[in-house]
């Protein structure tokens, strides 16, 4: 039995991650990406109902696609570490899917986006962009799109002694209960967010899971707007969070995920995040605070964040 004293270990024999998969306790850092693979066996619908979906391999192609993905993002974190007085970024990203992705070109809000792939087919634009106008006191501020699972907080079925909030969820006609823990720091990340911009929680988990627990999470009504699964595009067994489809110029929006599946479409937009599981000393959320206000001033976001990838 490994104990969760002092924010340790993990309970029972298996774990909820970030996508909602559940997987065997011995199996549960190897991953990272938030987006996680189909549930075991001994987990049923549990986990597909919160989140779970498959890895998929393509072929060389697609793996020196991500690859060169993969070295970008490492560079982006040595950088923010650097600047940084804590450690933070020691690991990154170990597990990743293969993608074969073109980038949509989008510089306006003028037209609806491009189509994109969908299992074979085509992916129809949306009737509407996913979000309302922008209110009067968000006017001039840049969006920020923030995820959920691994990156605020963390979710298991198994009981958690420290436990910040337990949330019925009914699946197929049984309510079970989901522990969730907060992400150290996660208050003031938030509070300070909600004041230096338009925040915006994309997760790709079901919204019968996320939005009371989202309910719970932002007291300050940070969130602007909550966007789930059904938000996404389902594109070569992924979950993609494609920005172009918010309705705001991309050139002024910001994504924060654990998972590089979630912003393959944009990865120049992209604060990467090191997953969360239940480290209580981990400092991340607050020292990425002075990097956000800095990054609320400039005219555009590429800038600041090419910068910062390129030290």
């Amino acid at each position: 039995a490994r104990g969760r004293a002092a924010g340790g270990g993990y309970v029972g024999a298996a774990q909820v991650d970030a996508g909602g998969g559940v997987r065997p306790r011995g199996e549960a850092r190897s991953g990272g990406t938030g987006e996680l693979p189909p549930p075991r066996e001994a987990a049923g619908a549990r986990g597909e109902a919160l989140g779970g979906l498959p890895g998929r391999v393509t072929n060389p192609k697609e793996e020196e696609i991500l690859s060169c993905t993969q070295d970008k993002v490492s560079q982006c974190n040595i950088s923010l570490k650097k600047q940084r007085s804590r450690s933070i970024f020691s690991t990154l990203f170990c597990c990743f899917r293969d993608y074969n992705v073109e980038p949509p070109s989008t510089n306006s809000t003028s037209a609806l986006p491009p189509l994109v792939e969908e299992n074979g087919g085509l992916q129809k634009p949306p009737a509407k962009y996913l979000l309302p106008e922008l209110t009067a006191s968000d006017y001039g501020k840049k969006c920020v799109v923030i995820d959920l699972d691994e990156t605020l907080v963390h979710s298991s079925f198994k009981p958690i002694s420290n436990a910040d909030f337990i949330v019925p969820v009914e699946i197929d006609g049984t309510i079970h209960q989901v522990y969730v823990l907060k992400r150290p720091h996660v208050d003031e990340f938030l509070q300070r967010m909600g004041e230096l911009f338009e925040c915006v929680l994309f997760t790709a988990s079901l919204a019968k899971y996320a939005d009371p627990v989202a309910d719970l999470l932002d007291r300050w009504g940070v969130f602007r707007a909550r966007l789930f699964r059904e938000s996404c595009v389902f594109h070569r067994g992924n979950y993609v969070k494609d920005l172009s489809r918010l309705g705001r110029e991309l050139s002024k929006v910001i994504i924060v995920d654990n998972s590089p599946a979630s912003y393959i479409f944009h990865p120049e937009n992209a604060v990467p995040v090191q997953s969360w599981f239940d480290d209580m000393t981990d400092t991340e959320l607050l020292d990425l605070i002075p990097f956000f206000e800095g990054l609320s001033k400039e005219e555009e976001v590429y800038s600041m964040l090419h910068k910062l990838c390129n030290r």
